[in-house]
């Protein structure tokens, strides 16, 4: 009777080890894998910058740069050769390697012609996607040891089952012991794993049981500060990169508008729509910006509202008419239909919530189509809502559309970029006055539309904001 016991016990205890040894080599692989892969589009974008810096200069100090990038670049690769190997993706980083090296070996040549070396610089459009591509590969290695990982355990967990279900009642306590010692450890481990998946590192991560289980439940947790680290650094760096933009694009943005105020000299017709297109696309850099700093501040919790009382149908005229050179180049029609109410809550929130929201549905909306921007009360608060007639947005995209720096398949307008953190920011706002933003799913409009609802603790009448003013 005792011999079933121990064969159980005996095979339960290999497997932990050889669970734990996985676990472990897995978090390894998991940190080299994204530390390489970091380090390797920094190199691979230093190498660009200096080869255009080489292409515009010729200075030989740019092509001794350009030796040395692609030397790291090539020991980086050397260093990642196991793990490419593991992944299947040995040819992919050799492809890298070698496009990195056919790139400077072009730059290198004497007497080189212009259009030669506008070929050469090209190459790196093409480069950047193999290391996207080898970046991908190897998360999707990582992912699926993790789930061929989760799967050991999970079957290791139904053989411990029926072992112990096939025991004399005697035994009963001992497997119980047992359960307590593998099964919770493990689960532990399995949830801290999802949760560094789902970026969750806020909660520390503590294992219980076994010395190896404890080892490796403190070396997640070192993953866990590692990766929170790298997140407020990321948040750090856009708060520095936002301010510093700020102040170059106030020159550039007061230079244009001494333009249009004929302050240097009158424009003519030409120029002044060239100093339109300036003034447009500095408001909408400003505007990302902006969504930047805003994102950053939630993310550290530093975002303060100020609640005062204001004209909702005043606001969003603003915000129309700052993006009226937007509508006009788009001939897109914009319905106001917003009650003259007063409202109170953070009206530099609100404007970016609704600069947020019309930009996004300027940018969807066809060339000839319109776009409704509706505002009323409720009994206790007041609702926004933006329809347009653009494509809408797919089911499959719908639950991720607030999600921070998430851009859709479909393709977009505008003359500058989105950076995929308008709407995130726009339910940052909308849930700092503990309100809701959400996409209705109606047949009243054919593109998207959403209806944002933002409670008012206090009755706001139009005299009251008139004895403030």
């Amino acid at each position: 009777m005792g011999l079933p016991l121990l064969v159980a016990v005996i095979w339960a205890l290999v497997n932990l080890d050889r669970l734990a040894a996985q676990s472990e080599r897995l978090v390894f692989t998991g940190v080299a894998a994204a530390e390489n892969n970091r380090l390797l589009v920094e190199r691979v974008g230093s190498l660009e910058r200096v080869a255009r810096q080489y292409q515009v200069l010729g200075s030989p100090e740019s092509l001794q740069l350009l030796r040395q990038d692609l030397a790291t670049i090539d020991a980086r690769l050397t260093e990642m050769a196991p793990l490419t190997e593991r992944a299947d993706a040995a040819a992919l980083a050799a492809s890298i390697g070698a496009g990195a090296r056919r790139i400077v070996t072009t730059l290198e040549q004497a007497n080189l012609s212009d259009a030669d070396e506008a070929r050469a610089i090209a190459e790196f459009a093409l480069l950047r996607s193999r290391v996207t591509e080898l970046t991908g590969t190897l998360s999707a290695f990582v992912d699926a040891e993790l789930t061929n990982l989760q799967e050991s355990t999970r079957h290791a967990q139904r053989v411990s089952a029926w072992q112990v279900a096939a025991l004399v009642p005697g035994t009963v306590i001992l497997v119980l012991f047992f359960i307590v010692l593998v099964a919770r450890p493990i689960r532990q481990l399995d949830a801290a794993i999802s949760q560094l998946g789902q970026s969750g590192f806020s909660k520390p991560i503590k294992v219980k049981g076994p010395t190896d289980l404890e080892r490796l439940g403190r070396q997640l947790e070192w993953l866990r500060m590692r990766l929170l680290e790298l997140a407020q650094e990321k948040n750090k760096f856009l708060r520095h990169m936002s301010h510093e933009l700020k102040t170059p694009l106030a020159n550039i943005r007061e230079g244009t508008e001494l333009l249009l105020d004929g302050t240097v000299g009158e424009l003519e017709r030409p120029q002044r729509e060239v100093a339109d297109i300036l003034r447009m696309n500095g408001l909408k850099l400003q505007q990302l910006i902006e969504n930047l700093l805003s994102f950053s501040a939630w993310q550290t919790k530093t975002e303060v509202l100020t609640l005062t009382d204001f004209p909702i149908r005043a606001l969003a005229i603003s915000v129309a008419k700052a993006q009226r050179l937007a509508l006009k180049a788009a001939h897109i029609q914009l319905k106001l239909e917003i009650e003259d109410i007063t409202v109170n809550a953070d009206r530099d929130k609100v404007r970016t919530v609704i600069d947020n929201l019309l930009s996004n549905a300027i940018k969807f909306t066809p060339k000839g189509g319109y776009i409704t921007i509706r505002a009323h009360h409720t009994a206790s608060s007041f609702v926004l809502e933006f329809g347009d007639t653009g494509p809408g947005i797919p089911d499959e995209e719908s639950p991720r559309i607030f999600e921070a720096f998430f851009q859709g398949t479909r393709e977009q307008g505008g003359q500058v970029g989105g950076t995929g953190i308008g709407l995130s920011v726009v339910l940052e706002c909308i849930q700092a006055h503990d309100g809701s933003v959400e996409l209705v799913d109606s047949n009243e409009f054919p593109g998207a539309h959403f209806r944002i609802a933002i409670p008012q603790k206090r009755a706001v009448t139009q005299q009251k904001l008139a004895a403030n003013a």
